[in-house]
């Protein structure tokens, strides 16, 4: 049988914004998701166990929110329908997107506040990081890579854009929505440099050429 732990201070740190979407349901965080908060928390080495526990509670909560939200909130509870923007019926994912993004934002600010209580704000871009698997600094990578002659002002922008992603993303279950909100603002840099005289399409399309050469070439060593 599934074990459960409940820690005696866990409800008191987001019960508020638990109870804006259900008033009779106690938030139970499951032994996986209490271990994978420590280990987020475990990175950046705290020593103040007030402040770690602190963080390890907050993150656990939120975690449990969303995957309690999302497990009440189906795909199925969207109608079908189109997206707006494409024309195109709305997928499996979008539905569930537009369901999990229905949750409450005091569930997300809860969580903001509750890190920037304890922590520095290089130490929760950590954590959102850990929420994220790191896919700022790896998107980022790959925007460099494509556009090797990126301005200073370009790079900010798309660096803001995916900021903006990992926090909103932090709020959806699994990687493949992740993914997504991740592709909306990956639009928004595309779109930009569009803006600015490139031409995305352009730079991708060398860019994939480059790499099949480059691995051609290893080959025939």
């Amino acid at each position: 049988m599934r074990k459960f732990f409940k820690p005696f201070m866990l409800i008191t740190l987001l019960i508020t914004s638990v109870n804006a979407f259900s008033q009779t349901k106690d938030i139970v965080v499951p032994e996986e998701i209490l271990a994978k908060a420590k280990e987020w928390t475990s990175a950046l080495n705290l020593s103040d166990a007030a402040k770690k526990s602190a963080v390890e509670n907050v993150i656990a909560v939120h975690l449990t929110t969303i995957r309690d939200w999302h497990n009440d909130h189906p795909s199925s509870t969207v109608p079908d329908g189109i997206n707006p923007l494409t024309g195109n019926k709305l997928s499996d994912l979008d539905k569930q997107i537009i369901a999990d993004s229905a949750m409450p934002s005091t569930v997300h600010q809860s969580l903001m506040d509750g890190l920037k209580k304890n922590l520095t704000p290089e130490q929760v871009e950590t954590i959102l990081d850990k929420y994220t698997i790191g896919k700022v600094d790896f998107t980022m990578k790959g925007y460099k890579a494509i556009v090797p002659d990126l301005t200073a002002d370009e790079e900010a922008k798309i660096l803001a854009f995916l900021k903006q992603a990992r926090e909103q993303a932090v709020d959806y279950k699994n990687m493949k929505q992740i993914s997504a909100i991740f592709e909306i603002y990956k639009t928004k840099s595309e779109q930009m440099l569009n803006n600015n005289g490139r031409s995305w399409r352009v730079l991708y399309s060398a860019y994939t050429k480059k790499i099949k050469e480059e691995k051609a070439a290893k080959q025939k060593q």
